[in-house]
């Protein structure tokens, strides 16, 4: 990784309240004896990225009291149930207060506990403006946006599309990677939490 490189942080989007779930924040599932919040900072931090945002949202305290979100900034989102656009703007915004200037960020979901730290380094060694992880073709997350596209990605966010508008205006590095974007949206989807 070089200096270029240092300077990327993340965003990690852990505010939905998990209503296809029952009404469980996504945050405070557990995976391999984690909550997926711990585990998303876990990825981020092991990919290469010292600063971490976590929009938090629903039950944000609860999430607060239960999970070690030690050393990073946590935005709490209040406007949560309108969508991750909200979630996404909150986070950039508070990468921007956040003291020091970051080339880029990272933007994880918190209900995707198989991306992998290498996942978050290949994107960020791609060198891109805007780029994505694929899997088998199919692009994911993480997605990384460079600091100077921010002001357009966070007008861009409206409703549940997060990032999706803006980058259908931008050519999007698809950066080749493994692990796996299965994401926990339904209780059928609890089973993945349970395999090794």
């Amino acid at each position: 990784m070089d200096a270029s490189d240092a300077n990327v942080a993340a965003i990690i989007l852990a505010a939905g309240g998990g209503r296809r779930l029952g009404g469980h924040p996504k945050a405070l599932l557990s995976h391999g004896g984690e909550l997926l919040v711990e585990r998303a900072i876990r990825t981020a931090r092991a990919g290469g990225c010292d600063t971490v945002v976590v929009v938090l949202g629903a039950e944000a305290a609860d999430v607060q009291r239960r999970a070690n979100l030690a050393g990073c900034a946590v935005a709490v989102n209040q406007d949560w149930a309108t969508g991750m656009g909200s979630s996404l703007r909150a986070g950039l915004a508070a990468l921007t207060a956040v003291p020091g200037s970051c080339r880029a960020a990272v933007i994880l979901l918190v209900d995707q506990p198989f991306v992998t730290p290498q996942a978050v380094r290949a994107v960020i060694a791609s060198g891109a403006d805007v780029a994505a992880a694929a899997y088998e073709g199919r692009r994911g997350h993480p997605v990384l946006i460079a600091a100077r596209h921010w002001p357009e990605a966070s007008a861009a966010a409206i409703g549940d599309r997060g990032a999706r508008d803006f980058l259908a205006r931008h050519e999007v590095v698809a950066v080749p990677c493994d692990g796996s974007p299965a994401d926990i949206d339904v209780p059928e989807d609890l089973a993945l939490l349970d395999e090794a």
